[in-house]
C-alpha cells in the first residue's frame, strides 16, 4: 500500500527541466516555434507549445506543462502575451520556480524567471523572440543565442532552421551546466499559412530528440536530413564493379545495350540509362516502380535476387557467373 502511494506520488510529480529555450515568430511567414535541448530525457515532450497563428510558449525550470495550452488560450482570446502569462502565474503557488517564455505575433513577448529558480538562471528577448535559461554556465549561454537568432532575421531560412542554430550557439556557449546524465532537445514550429503542414493543427516541423549523447547535434542532423537541405548527405556518381555487374546482368535479359568497349572496363557509373532500364525490369517482374513510390533504380535484395533467377529461367546464368567472375575476385 506504502509503495502504491510513493509511486502515485512520483508520478504526479511536475517533470524540473533544467534547460535553455528559444520561442520565436517570423513576422514574414507567420510561423511560431520553440527549441530546447536539456540535460534530462524528452524535453520535446514538456517545454515546448506551439499554436498556429497564435504564438509559442516554453515553460522549463519546475516545468508546469499546462501553460502551454493555457497561456495560448489566453492570446487566442485577445489577451496580450503579458497578460496571459501574468494571469497563469497569478494561480499558480509555485510560480517562484518556473520559468516561462511567451510570444505571438500581435500579442507581443513577455518572460518570466522565479526567484527560486537555479542559478545561473536569467531571459533575453528581442523583437521576435524571447531566450531564456535555468542551471546554465553563465549570460554568455543567452547572449550567444540571442546574436545568432538576430544575425539570421531577414535571411529567408526557414524559422526551425534559425532556431536550431541559435540553440547550437548556446550549446557551444556552455549551455547546460551538468554532467553525466540523459539529454534531449526538440525544436517545433506551427505553420498558418494554407498547405505548410500535414497536421490540421499547423504543426509542421516537430522534430523531439528524446535521447543522445549530443542531442543539438542530432536535433540538426535529422532536420537537415528531413528537409533534405543540401550538404545532408554526400552527393556523388555511384560507380563500382558492382554496376558494372548489373549492367552485364541487365544486358543478359535484354534490358539494356552495352558498348563492346565497356566490357573490360573495372568499374562503370550509375548512369540514368542504367536506372532506367532497371525501372523496366521492375516493372516487368511486378516489383515497386517510381510510378508507385519508390526511387528510380532501386536495386535492392529482391531486384538482386529476382535478376538471378530470370537468368536461371533462361539458361543464361551459368555464362553470366563466368562473365563476371574475375569482376568478384577478391585480388586484396
Amino acid at each position: 500500500m506504502i509503495l502504491a502511494i510513493l509511486l502515485a506520488f512520483l508520478a504526479a510529480e511536475e517533470p524540473y527541466f533544467s534547460t535553455f529555450s528559444i520561442a520565436a515568430f517570423d513576422p514574414a511567414t507567420g510561423e511560431t516555434g520553440v527549441a530546447v535541448t536539456t540535460r534530462n530525457p524528452c524535453v520535446g515532450n514538456a517545454v515546448p507549445w506551439v499554436r498556429a497563428g497564435t504564438g509559442a510558449v516554453a515553460t522549463q525550470a519546475s516545468t508546469r506543462a499546462e501553460y502551454g495550452p493555457q497561456i495560448l488560450d489566453g492570446i487566442a482570446s485577445g489577451l496580450t502575451a503579458q497578460e496571459a502569462l501574468e494571469r497563469a502565474l497569478a494561480a499558480d503557488d509555485r510560480a517562484a520556480h518556473r520559468q516561462v517564455g511567451v510570444i505571438g505575433p500581435g500579442a507581443g513577448s513577455a518572460q518570466h524567471t522565479g526567484s527560486e529558480t537555479r542559478p545561473w538562471s536569467g531571459h533575453r528577448s528581442g523583437a521576435h523572440y524571447v531566450t531564456q535559461g535555468n542551471l546554465l554556465a553563465g549570460a554568455e549561454v543567452l547572449d550567444a543565442v540571442a546574436r545568432t537568432f538576430e544575425a539570421s532575421e531577414g535571411s529567408g531560412r526557414h524559422l526551425a532552421d534559425r532556431l536550431i542554430a541559435a540553440l547550437e550557439a548556446g550549446n557551444a556557449a556552455g549551455g547546460d551546466t551538468r554532467k553525466g546524465r540523459s539529454q534531449s532537445a526538440a525544436v517545433v514550429v506551427a505553420d498558418p499559412r494554407e498547405g505548410r503542414a500535414q497536421r490540421p493543427d499547423g504543426v509542421s516541423t516537430h522534430v523531439n530528440v528524446c535521447e543522445h549523447p549530443e542531442p543539438v547535434a542530432e536535433l540538426r542532423r535529422v532536420y537537415d536530413a528531413v528537409s533534405q537541405r543540401l550538404g545532408f548527405r554526400t552527393l556523388q556518381q555511384f560507380s563500382g564493379k558492382d554496376v558494372l555487374q548489373l549492367e552485364i546482368l541487365l544486358e543478359a535479359l535484354g534490358y539494356l545495350t552495352r558498348a563492346e568497349s565497356r566490357e573490360e572496363d573495372e568499374t562503370a557509373v550509375y548512369t540514368p540509362e542504367l536506372a532506367k532500364a532497371v525501372d523496366l525490369f521492375r516493372k516487368a517482374e511486378g516489383l515497386s516502380t517510381p510510378e508507385s513510390g519508390s526511387p528510380s533504380g532501386l536495386v535492392d535484395r529482391d531486384t538482386v535476387d529476382r535478376l538471378w533467377e530470370r537468368l536461371e529461367a533462361s539458361g543464361k546464368a551459368a555464362s553470366v557467373r563466368e562473365r563476371i567472375r574475375e569482376l568478384t575476385a577478391v585480388t586484396r
